[in-house]
């Protein structure tokens, strides 16, 4: 067992006693009912995180104010009908020994939910810088009944028997926007300087306070610098911090950042080291006498403890971590942190999906995550033979679920080293971690007894002899190779090649293809030391969103190493040291060019398939087999695949 004796220390916060430093912050999840009420799929949810062994536990955003949801199914707390919903997660926690906060919050200007409605509400009418759309500017009677909103939560917050209540100050919501010069430019006592600007928290926090009285723990979530231009700096916050806690504070929730920050970093990518802004807490600390959370996307339990050993926070928010695996503390505990699925950070299913596709909560690579309802705990009642076909994220995953609900499974792979797409795209900058979550997946699919045979192509004849029950076609995909004239000239390569290291990297470089893998390929040349760079999409832009945390870093690594993008642009031919490009109709020639990387997408590769559907053998088509897709997509129809076989 690794030395985790700082981080599991015990800490008593006015009435709380927590048992460790571990905090879950609090995570949208989009499984509430669409009346903001509590549901039996938000329940579930949240007593599988409870499992973790954290010692405090904060809700998801929970609105004030009729006027404050981000969305319909966020919960609510502006009424005393929802307290009878919310005390069962009271309930949940407490039967698990840990503590339970409520996070008070309203949205302001950052709700399309809201403004659709026409009734975002804001410091100043300033557009969203997420949606676009432009709030009504709060007048004082607004601004008193939202002060009272927060007062009246917080006791309903005690009623239904948390622990403590966390205003929600930070990440470009109503409270930060009166802090913000960006979405503040009110004229009155509540704009202008930063003392003013913090007025409305600080009344906010006094209103609270006198609800709950003095030894009930109130916890303020901040963004401690902006991360924007022109935003307020560590500095500015350090001098009014202590005025947070002289109107009633006794935890400050040291987070970061604001809708407008570039790079995604609220939820920061891969890119980002373990702690990486854990030095902010440090700041807080340095002016306060209170306890400071530290955040900043933890995985490992040995480093968080080393942050509470170095006095740079007392407690450790591990926010996505819980999504990936809750059990990453106990495994930690228990001298097994080689099981841990560490989250990669990909916000696939935890932020991508709730913002940008309106969905409930997902992991990538925990199909449990948002569908505990519907996830098989016990064994199967009927135990079958079960083959799967292909070893990428699809097939291991069906491989560990089947085999955990005791079928007896066998996976065949075809190449001499599992994992599919993933262990090529692992090879690209900052993503080794997808490799090591790959071995990960192996050695649980054996733990649980799955039988794994690489380098066997498997045959029709094969099938019909070995005879299985059950065969979950999981297969894969392979590059599309288009038709064109030079096709086959020595400079020209498939990007998964490259990544392979197969073929050295060329000096002046041509990239087709501007998806992920075309944009993971061109910041792999990047690192690799190509001179020249153009990268060409026959669409009008990226497909990938610059505003995802991932999208926005490779962008700016290539704007950065001084690639060119040509979109709208098909390639033509391609010559012995150049290459005629078509681009808006318009003719061009590129040289020197030494190297063209092919990278404009995938295939199904399911030539088993028809095969199967006239064998009379129960199977499934999973993942890149059915469509080239992401690895959530993968992963949850591996799952389900295996999880369908035991009914």
């Amino acid at each position: 067992m690794a030395n985790l004796e700082h981080l599991l220390q015990e800490i008593k916060i006015k009435s709380m006693l927590l048992k460790n430093r571990v905090v879950m912050p609090p995570m949208g999840t989009g499984l509430g009912q669409r009346d903001g009420t509590v549901s039996e799929a938000t329940l579930a949810y949240f007593k599988r995180r409870v499992k973790s062994g954290a010692g405090l536990y904060i809700t998801e955003i929970s609105s004030v104010h009729t006027q404050g949801s981000v969305s319909p199914s966020a919960l609510r707390i502006y009424d005393d009908s929802y307290i009878t919903g919310l005390s069962q997660l009271v309930k949940i926690a407490h039967k698990e020994d840990a503590k339970i906060a409520i996070q008070l919050h309203h949205a302001g200007r950052e709700s399309f939910y809201q403004l659709k409605r026409g009734e975002a509400m804001a410091p100043s009418a300033i557009a969203s810088y997420v949606f676009g759309g432009s709030p009504k500017a709060m007048r004082r009677e607004d601004i008193e009944e939202v002060i009272q909103a927060f007062g009246s939560a917080a006791r309903r917050a005690v009623e239904a028997g948390f622990d403590a209540v966390e205003l929600h100050a930070a990440h470009g919501y109503l409270l930060h926007q009166f802090l913000s010069i960006h979405s503040n430019q009110r004229e009155d006592e509540y704009g202008g300087n930063m003392q003013n600007r913090a007025r409305f928290i600080l009344e906010c926090i006094q209103a609270v306070r006198a609800q709950v009285g003095q030894d009930f723990p109130i916890s303020l979530r901040i963004s401690a610098e902006e991360v924007i231009k022109n935003g307020y700096s560590i500095e500015e916050m350090q001098e009014i911090a202590p005025k947070f806690v002289k109107a009633g504070v006794d935890i400050i929730h040291a987070s970061f950042g604001t809708h407008g920050s570039p790079g995604g970093i609220i939820q920061a990518p891969i890119e980002y080291a373990q702690g990486f802004n854990v030095h902010l807490a440090r700041k807080i600390k340095e002016k306060v006498e209170i306890p400071v959370i530290g955040v900043g996307r933890f995985t490992d339990p040995v480093i968080m403890n080393e942050v509470i050993k170095r006095g740079d926070a007392d407690l450790i928010a591990v926010g996505r971590q819980h999504l990936a695996d809750p059990d990453f503390l106990n495994n930690a505990i228990a001298g097994h942190p080689e099981r841990t699925f560490q989250c990669l950070a990909c916000n696939q299913g935890c932020i991508e999906r709730l913002i940008y596709e309106g969905k409930s909560v997902r992991c990538a690579i925990n199909p449990e995550t948002g569908q505990e309802l519907y996830y098989p705990s016990q064994p199967a009642a009927e135990k079958r033979q079960v083959w799967i076909i292909g070893g990428g994220p699809a097939g291991l995953t069906a491989a560990a679920e089947a085999a955990r609900l005791g079928h007896q499974v066998t996976l065949l792979e075809k190449e001499k080293q599992l994992g599919g797409q993933v262990i090529i795209a692992a090879q690209a900058p900052y993503k080794g971690a997808y490799a090591d979550w790959i071995d990960q997946l192996k050695d649980r699919a054996l733990r649980y007894g799955a039988r794994i045979k690489t380098g066997i192509e498997v045959s029709e004849s094969m099938i019909v002899e070995g005879k299985p029950e059950v065969l979950i076609l999981a297969s894969g995909a392979k590059q599309i190779i288009p038709s064109l004239e030079g096709i086959e000239m020595p400079s020209v390569i498939d990007a998964w090649s490259i990544l392979k290291g197969e073929k050295a990297v060329g000096k002046n470089v041509v990239v087709v293809g501007g998806g992920l893998t075309g944009m993971e390929t061109a910041d792999y040349l990047i690192q690799h030391g190509v001179k020249s760079l153009v990268l060409v999409d026959q669409l009008p832009k990226s497909p990938i969103n610059p505003l995802t945390a991932h999208g926005n870093m490779l962008n700016y690594r290539l704007k950065k190493a001084k690639g060119q993008f040509m979109f709208n642009t098909q390639l033509s031919r391609i010559k012995q040291n150049s290459v005629e490009l078509i681009q808006d109709g318009q003719n061009h020639l590129l040289s020197p060019v030494d190297q063209v990387v092919i990278a404009i997408g995938a295939q199904a590769q399911n030539s088993l398939e028809p095969f199967l559907a006239q064998s009379g053998i129960d199977y499934y088509v999973v993942g890149d087999a059915a469509e080239p897709r992401r690895i959530i997509e993968a992963v949850e129809e591996g799952a389900r695949a295996a999880w369908n076989i035991s009914g």
